[in-house]
């Protein structure tokens, strides 16, 4: 659905995006991440057209956003984090606002405004202004100005940015829910809601493409380490003698504060021990409670792929250029 090839970006001396290439498929989800200053939302104004390239080319179904922007412009609707919202109007001449400015046959308004005010369920502030509605719903209005049109296409940056947790959860929901008609691009922060909506993961750091892959996959291949977590009825003492003489585990973390003659312990290991271990507990008589396996987060992940430490927000002047740049386009 979005075909991206070489696609560089500089602003003066800086280089922002530098020879990216990735392609999105149609019909599911994605998390697009990266830290502050990595070129996340410089790729994502570029591929809705809101920027040019340097160098590089994007493709929306076919269609070059910079050489057919008309047509593959059309097939995309865009939240950005602040939507893009006429004050002074109600919701609904907002909508009407937006059919006349893509460009849809009129006999078709009636039919695309009501799908668009039953999916962010708009119906009970649709005569109100949209100066006097809440966070969330404005933040509804911008979802459906994204859905005028029908793209195919539905790019959303930071959608939950200042919602309450029950909005938060209505919005996540609304996501999913488009993932089945629509191809969907996220870009969050909060990186437990990108865990829990999307199907694939994007991970951008310095401008290059550094992870594309689904969300299991990505806690997976964190540096072949796995954590296992377990509780034996025994004291410590006894677990520390016959762990230290039968395991090699790269390290291993006791807990306190476990029930009384029970001790709980986390060992970092490379491969599977969990059968070698449970018969070395079973040979000593001491009955195991509890074996689980837990995988790298996806934060872990996250810092790991992108030494989100050493990346440093793009400076004042820069963030300028993009925005004085993005108006003019």
């Amino acid at each position: 659905m979005i075909e991206v090839k070489h696609l560089t970006k500089r602003y003066g001396t800086h280089l922002a995006v530098s020879d990216l290439s990735f392609s999105i498929e149609r019909g599911h989800v994605y998390g697009f991440l990266g830290p502050n200053g990595a070129g996340k939302s410089t790729t994502m104004n570029i591929i809705t057209g809101c920027l040019g390239a340097t160098e590089g080319d994007v493709f929306i179904d076919g269609h070059n956003i910079f050489e057919e922007p008309t047509i593959a412009k059309s097939k995309i609707g865009y939240l950005p984090e602040i939507p893009p919202l006429y004050l002074d109007m109600t919701p609904e001449e907002h909508l009407k606002f937006v059919l006349a400015a893509k460009k849809v046959p009129r006999k078709l308004w009636r039919e695309q405004m009501e799908y668009a005010i039953e999916k962010t369920k708009l119906e009970p502030v649709c005569g109100r202004l949209v100066r006097n509605l809440s966070k969330g719903y404005k933040q509804r209005v911008g979802f459906a100005q994204a859905l005028i049109g029908n793209p195919e296409v539905i790019i959303l940056d930071e959608p939950t940015v200042g919602l309450d947790p029950a909005q938060i959860i209505e919005v996540r929901s609304l996501i999913r829910e488009l993932g089945e008609k629509h191809t969907v691009i996220l870009s969050s922060h909060i990186l437990s809601e990108v865990n829990a909506i999307c199907d694939s993961i994007l991970i951008i750091s310095k401008g290059k493409l550094v992870a594309n892959d689904t969300p299991e996959n990505l806690t997976r291949r964190l540096s072949g380490t796995s954590m296992l977590s377990m509780q034996v009825r025994a004291d410590e003492d006894a677990v520390r003698a016959l762990l230290s003489e039968n395991t090699d585990a790269e390290s291993i973390t006791y807990r306190h504060g476990e029930e009384s003659g029970v001790t709980g312990f986390t060992l970092s290991t490379v491969g599977d021990l969990r059968e070698k271990l449970f018969y070395l507990f079973a040979n000593a008589q001491i009955p195991i409670l509890e074996m689980k396996r837990e995988q790298a987060s996806l934060e872990e992940v996250f810092l790991e792929l992108t030494n989100a430490d050493e990346t440093v927000s793009m400076d004042a002047s820069v963030e300028d250029a993009a925005a004085k740049e993005a108006s003019e386009e």
